[in-house]
């Protein structure tokens, strides 16, 4: 037999002491917050009629899943960060603020304070030389009339051969892989660096976990990060995944969108390769980037969400 006891006042009265409503000290907001949560989980608890067993084996993986630093992981899997961005686009359409780049998730793996070139930066420190293929990025930055954008900021950053970003692989070096590079007259940036693999969450680890026992994989197609920031424009989060990987409309995140597919050409011509100082086969990817007017002056700086290291 069911039974619902959440909306008796004895309980409702309850949560709003454990959010804290019987004391005028701490967040208002924050007690707001808590209350719909605690709220709504006891509605599911009732309405799936969860069980005791059931209920402490979530609590055990939200301690593993904290252990393992993978929430980050597991909101982009479960389709949440992707929902944000879904959000901000229908409060964009609202507005009539339409044009640019789409944005799409930041992912977990963004670190701040890469080194500022200008113009054009190499991005890796040489250590896959020989296993990686070298990749020559390019484009340009303009705004919604189209004109290019003299000094924006692409900040980039992206995997290596096996999937892993500097600053949580240890193995690789202090900003392998990612840079800030500001364009140049003609609001255009070059980046060299290696074409990046795509990756899989651990297989022993608890978003993985979740993830087989909902029938699905977890895997990401080869994709390159950017921020991209110019004065009296909006801050652009986005990605690109690139053209031809296995999973690129089948990403376990949810990142790929129409307009932010890279298209990837790889070279085996000698003389070509001779021509970019470069030996063996290469690959080149061009991509623009459009950004949107800032509405107010708070879009043109990024979320404040927690990162590694500081803002720099």
């Amino acid at each position: 037999m069911t039974v619902k006891i959440s909306h008796s006042p004895d309980i409702q009265n309850f949560f709003k002491q454990a959010s804290g409503f019987d004391t005028d000290r701490g967040n208002t907001r924050l007690k707001t917050i808590i209350n719909r949560v605690l709220l709504d989980s006891v509605k599911i608890i009732e309405d799936l009629e969860i069980t005791q067993d059931e209920f402490w084996k979530a609590v055990d993986y939200i301690n593993r899943l904290g252990g393992r630093n993978e929430a980050g992981l597991l909101v982009a899997g479960l389709g949440l960060e992707h929902f944000l961005d879904l959000l901000e686009d229908a409060k964009d359409a609202q507005i009539g603020l339409t044009g640019g780049t789409p944005r799409t998730i930041e992912g977990p793996l963004y670190v701040a304070g890469a080194p500022m070139a200008e113009g054009e930066a190499r991005m890796d420190d040489g250590s896959e030389d020989g296993i990686a293929t070298v990749m020559f990025l390019h484009g340009k930055v303009t705004g919604p009339d189209g004109k290019p954008l003299v000094g924006a900021i692409v900040d980039l950053w992206h995997a290596n051969t096996q999937g892993n970003y500097s600053y949580f692989d240890k193995t690789q070096s202090d900003y392998n892989l990612r840079r800030r590079i500001i364009t140049d007259a003609e609001g255009r940036y070059r980046a060299r660096s290696i074409v990046p693999s795509g990756y899989g969450c651990s297989p022993d680890g608890p978003t993985q976990e979740l993830l087989d026992l909902l029938g699905r994989h977890g895997q990401r197609p080869a994709h390159i990060h950017f921020f991209i920031s110019a004065p009296g424009h909006r801050h652009l989060t986005t990605q690109i995944n690139l053209s031809g990987d296995k999973y690129l409309w089948d990403d376990f995140a949810y990142a790929t969108r129409d307009g932010l597919v890279g298209d990837i050409h790889f070279n085996d011509d000698p003389q070509a390769a001779q021509a970019r100082g470069v030996a063996g086969r290469f690959a080149e990817v061009a991509f623009d980037f459009q950004l949107q007017q800032a509405p107010a002056p708070q879009a043109e700086q990024r979320s404040q969400r927690p990162r590694a290291l500081q803002d720099a």
